[in-house]
């Protein structure tokens, strides 16, 4: 009996010490797995580093390539588009006027009244207008008779209206977000169409004049004043409410920026006369490239993936468009590495599955277990309850993508404001110090829902400015949100330039 109970003692210890083994081989592992998966952020943490020497190199870089994007067509990425806006609002403007924003799939009407002296708030009516899907394919004398009827019948609605003498135009600015050649500041031809658009006999066409041209047809006495993208109206209606604004930036979906450049500085057009020696640029700023950004294999991954694979590279590291399906990759690669993610879903695997909004909800999740990173994996992305250490791992690198994009956005402001002598340094070509020059009182309209919904995007960068810029600087140096500039800021440019009975811009 006692062999046998000694035998039986030897059996468990034997059983007891095996199953220890396999306990211990199974936490030696998951370490292993979860140290991979640990390593996986610090390489991303490594390639999206954004030290402050870093960030001046890309200032300096997006300084050089304005620069030679100002000397040439096709001397830089950039391709820093003359827009013929020479005079920008000042809140002196008075009368009734119009602004048709033509951007996607819907198009809006409004009217703004002006009483000569500026005001926070301005005085408008809206009306919105979807556009039929066979408008959007057919022609183009169809598309623009429908949105001239729309015009005439917002119009028809107006109240009083006496202040418009029967024999002077209404005036119109006009938005349209997609790729122009711009011949004045009331006249572009069309480069190609976007976003859903393909009306194949509207391409190398002048746009305002076929609007105009509809106009008449429908019995509408109105011109386009002013003919602009969404970047330019928000400059106007920044410089509106304040005549410090200097240059525009919209971060969202997508980005853009523009700013007032000297007219003898665009070396492109030696001939060019305005008669405020100062033109509207319109950079298209999402195509900046320089081998100072950060960038790493999600990056390249993603924009090989993408329809337009080695373009827009600015806009792809600092948009709402992109940052999602950034930190979505990185997930993945975390998955490849260790089964935290078992079982993975084939949601994982979809691209832009990931919105950025989402992105900022769980980088802003303040709860003590990260219950809002728990409901966004499960009911976005298919993934079942995951460890507390998970979430917080997902929300570190949610912080990382967007602690790269916010510092990049802010590199390029401070570029626009090296360009122009606004950033303490004396300009591009400046020699002077920051000890020798008062630093003048500097705004940048700030327009998009990346910039004003996503709390730690927006802290960052205003960071990231003081940084670059130093304290003494950046104090002087001023972020002010838009509202609307796409239609407000083109209503206003309407009203200054309306005084002109021809373009007052030229080229000899």
């Amino acid at each position: 009996m006692g062999k046998v109970a000694v035998g039986l003692a030897v059996g468990v210890a034997v059983a007891a010490c095996a199953v220890a083994t396999v306990v211990v081989g199974r936490r030696i592992r998951s370490r292993r797995k979860w140290r991979r998966v640990v390593g996986v952020l610090k390489e991303l943490e490594q390639s999206c580093e954004t030290t402050v020497g870093r960030l001046r190199q890309v200032v300096d870089a997006m300084a050089v390539e304005m620069h030679a994007g100002l000397a040439s067509d096709g001397g830089s990425k950039l391709k820093m588009l003359l827009t013929f806006v020479d005079k920008l609002p000042n809140g002196s403007e008075k009368g009734t006027y119009y602004a048709l924003d033509l951007g996607g799939t819907n198009f809006r009407v409004l009217r703004v009244k002006l009483e000569g002296t500026r005001s926070s708030t301005l005085e408008h009516d809206v009306y919105r207008q979807a556009i039929p899907q066979d408008l959007m394919t057919g022609s183009s004398e169809d598309l623009f008779d429908f949105i001239a009827s729309s015009l005439k019948e917002f119009v028809e609605r107006e109240g009083d209206i006496s202040e418009l003498s029967l024999d002077r135009r209404r005036e119109l600015g006009f938005t349209f977000s997609f790729p122009v050649k711009q011949m004045s500041v009331s006249s572009g031809t069309l480069l190609k169409w976007t976003k859903g658009f393909s009306i194949e006999d509207m391409v190398g066409r002048e746009i305002a004049g076929c609007l105009e041209n509809a106009m008449t047809r429908k019995g509408l006495n109105m011109r386009v004043a002013a003919l602009v993208n969404d970047s330019v109206g928000s400059l106007a209606l920044g410089h509106y409410h304040d005549t410090d604004t200097v240059a525009a930036v919209i971060i969202g979906t997508g980005t853009n920026a523009c700013y007032l450049e000297r007219t003898d500085a665009i070396i492109k057009s030696q001939g060019l006369l305005t008669t405020s020696g100062g033109m509207v640029v319109n950079m298209e700023w999402g195509n900046f490239w320089s081998s100072h950004l950060p960038r790493t294999l999600y990056d390249i991954e993603l924009d090989a993936d993408s329809p337009n694979p080695n373009d827009q590279g600015f806009e792809k590291l600092i948009s709402g468009m992109y940052l999602g399906d950034v930190v979505r990759r990185v997930i993945v690669r975390m998955s490849q590495e260790s089964d935290i993610f078992d079982p993975i879903s084939s949601k994982l695997s979809m691209p832009f599955i990931l919105r950025t909004p989402l992105i900022a909800a769980m980088h802003e999740d303040d709860s003590p277990d990260l219950e809002e990173v728990r409901r966004i994996l499960r009911d976005n992305l298919e993934i079942p309850d995951v460890p507390l250490k998970v979430r917080k791992l997902i929300v570190k690198v949610c912080d990382v993508v967007t602690r790269r994009a916010a510092r990049l956005a802010a590199a390029g402001i401070v570029g626009i404001l090296k360009k122009i002598g606004r950033d303490g340094s004396g300009g591009i070509a400046g020699g002077r110090s920051r000890s020798d020059q008062k630093m003048r009182r500097t705004v940048v309209a700030m327009e998009g829902g990346l910039y004003t919904g996503y709390t730690m995007f927006r802290d960052y960068l205003h960071e990231a400015l003081t940084e670059i810029l130093g304290e003494d600087i950046a104090q002087h140096v001023i972020i002010k949100v838009t509202e609307d500039g796409s239609a407000m800021g083109a209503a206003l440019l309407a009203a200054s330039h309306s005084s002109y009975p021809v373009d007052s811009v030229q080229l000899l």
